[in-house]
């Protein structure tokens, strides 16, 4: 098991650790309710250093990011960030991730911990435009300060300009004494904050700094359990659950990231998915019965027949509702349509809704 450089600070707080994508990682300190509800209401301090950073330089740098997304690279200026996808040649998606224009030939590509290899196969197998790739992934350690207070918290840190950052956009300067780091106001919570890249040899010192400051605004470390169940609030995918090979983007709702002004892999065949429709649309639904949803667990009408399968579910602790995401035949897509969900060999009751789920407030 890989360790992040703060590993040992989540061991001396008591967080229980579990096996993650190949990094022993914090699922939760103390309880993932109670973490959930400090992002929401206060400030939560994520380490999610086991993600992935890769640096594409060089005149081949765009040509090869317009091929192997979907979405149009040409559109970020500097200082912007995207969200896209690498499609896989037969209709799946090889990752989700964020792509960050550096410089005028430089871009930062954030990828998922667990796809971190694959990733740089695929984008090397592919790049024939001459692009320089670099993978900086053990280098930098990567924290989320999530929630309303985590402006207030950050700006003690740094004498950058963060109130007000536009989402999506990021900035370069120095926090807590440390030169360089990357100020992205991004986030996988829906509660706003930000997302810093630092040194992995600066990580502790970092870490230490933001949770001291962060005291006032009752700032607590969070787990990868809290941020799975604040991510499903806002219907957001989770690669390996909603979306993964098999799963192309127009099936999971990401039209929007998927732009035909340009040429890329398999752009024919999803400019068609996204002419003629798909047999499956991913959808949330909220559960009308007792029991949670797993991945896995089948979708099926009153009459039993099979029309699909759970993605993710949870009991959302800022709604009070069993919510999920899942896969279904395209006829039961609209809201307020009525399904089932098999549950220990029991039908329960729910119905298609809109995503996201959590509103704000």
């Amino acid at each position: 098991m890989k360790k992040t450089p703060v590993h040992h600070k989540h061991v001396e707080r008591g967080a229980k650790m579990v096996p993650y994508a190949g990094f022993e990682m914090p699922v939760q300190y103390a309880g993932v309710n109670e973490e959930h509800r400090t992002v929401r209401t206060k400030c939560g301090l994520f380490d999610v250093s086991h993600m992935g950073e890769f640096f594409v330089r060089g005149e081949g740098a765009l040509p090869l990011l317009q091929y192997i997304t979907t979405n149009d690279a040409s559109k970020i200026k500097e200082g912007g960030i995207q969200y896209t996808c690498m499609p896989n040649g037969k209709g799946g998606i090889v990752d989700d991730l964020l792509i960050y224009r550096m410089g005028e030939q430089e871009y930062m590509l954030v990828v998922n911990a667990s796809n971190i290899d694959k990733d740089l196969e695929w984008i090397n197998e592919h790049n024939t435009f001459g692009a320089e790739v670099e993978n900086r992934s053990d280098e930098i350690a990567l924290f989320a300060l999530q929630g309303p207070e985590a402006e207030s918290v950050l700006a003690h840190l740094t004498d950058t300009e963060v109130r007000g950052m536009k989402y999506y956009t990021f900035t370069t300067g120095e926090v807590a004494g440390i030169e360089g780091t990357i100020i992205s106001a991004t986030g996988y919570t829906g509660s706003g904050g930000f997302e810093l890249y630092v040194p992995a040899d600066r990580a502790v010192e970092l870490w230490d700094r933001i949770l001291e400051t962060g005291q006032p605004y009752g700032i607590a470390p969070a787990g990868l359990a809290a941020r799975d169940t604040l991510r499903l609030e806002m219907g957001f995918c989770l690669y390996g659950n909603d979306i993964d090979e098999s799963t192309s983007p127009i099936e999971a709702n990401l039209g929007w990231i998927t732009k035909f002004t340009k040429d890329f892999i398999d752009a024919e065949r999803l400019q068609k998915q996204k002419e003629e429709g798909t047999e499956r649309r991913l959808i949330g639904f909220e559960l009308k019965g007792r029991g949670v949803p797993r991945q896995s667990y089948r979708i099926v009408t009153e009459n039993g027949e099979d029309i699909g399968v759970v993605t993710s579910g949870t009991m959302a602790p800022s709604l009070g509702k069993v919510i999920g995401m899942g896969y279904v035949k395209t006829d039961f897509r609209q809201p307020g349509t009525e399904i089932f969900i098999e549950v220990r060999d029991k039908k329960i009751p729910a119905e298609v809704v809109k995503t996201p789920f959590y509103k704000g407030g």
